[in-house]
């Protein structure tokens, strides 16, 4: 009762500039979880990935354009009874060897040196260390990151609501509008880190699509891949959120115009 009372007394103080701030903090979180994917061990940390490596038998595809469909069988039997896992993310990879729990490094090489030569023989921790390394771009999500957060504390220096004594002597609520400089600094950082975000996760889907693809055919009936669905989620969600919070902040900059205009008439 007493949380319901304090929150109706609290609303009307929210100004829609906080509201921004919370969008820009939830963008912020997610982009923060998506960069922190498979970094580590902590619980939900590993699936969040880009990519995933692994190994298991069905039925090889065939098609004319195969000049030896046999390979597969060659494949087949380097690969045994392997059944490793390899995921990616942005600054680091995890393995599963057995079906178990995972191992999660920024190091492969010290990954490769936990397993043995039956659980990969097709060398997938090299091949996720290679597009980690080589085609993986983490820093433009790093720079909209830091953009975003330089926009929440310009937002955090708006004014908001206080009280004034009128010439009648009687309190009133007032809220001044915010600096119209500082309003479109705002804009202009949170516009950059949209497009940042956007190039980003555009890179990052159609990279993974791709290396996902070219991996399970050239490992044809032996070897499955998959783009990290979360990962994916998480980019696009982010991006939303900054392109919500960029048309908030271009609309109120526009509204604010457009009031002074019509005073001055």
């Amino acid at each position: 009762m007493r949380f319901a009372v304090g929150l109706r007394r609290l609303i009307p103080f929210l100004g829609y500039h906080h509201v921004l701030m919370i969008l820009i903090a939830a963008g912020i979180i997610l982009l923060s979880l998506l960069l922190a994917g498979c970094s580590s061990t902590s619980p939900g940390i590993p699936n969040i990935f880009l990519i995933s490596l692994y190994y298991q038998n069905y039925p090889p595809v065939f098609d004319p354009a195969q000049v030896d469909p046999g390979v597969t069988t060659a494949i087949a039997n380097i690969v045994g009874q392997a059944q490793l896992e390899v995921r990616v993310g942005y600054f680091g990879i995890c393995i599963n060897p057995d079906g178990g729990s995972f191992l999660c490094s920024n190091n492969a090489s010290s990954l490769a040196s936990q397993v043995s030569v039956d659980q990969d023989p097709l060398n997938l921790i090299w091949v996720a260390s290679t597009f980690k390394d080589s085609i993986v771009f983490p820093y433009l999500i790093i720079v909209a990151i830091v953009l975003a957060f330089i926009c929440f504390i310009l937002l955090a220096t708006f004014p908001g609501w206080h009280e004034e004594t009128d010439e009648r002597g009687s309190e009133r609520d007032v809220k001044p509008f915010p600096s119209r400089p500082v309003s479109q600094v705002a804009l202009a950082l949170i516009f950059v880190a949209s497009v940042f975000v956007l190039v980003s996760v555009l890179w990052q889907h159609t990279a993974s699509v791709a290396a996902s693809t070219i991996a399970q055919d050239l490992g044809n009936g032996s070897v499955k891949s998959g783009v990290g669905t979360t990962a994916m989620i998480l980019g696009w969600f982010g991006f939303a959120l900054f392109i919500i919070v960029t048309i908030g902040l271009l609309v109120m900059i526009l509204s604010i115009s457009l009031l002074d205009r019509l005073t001055d008439d």
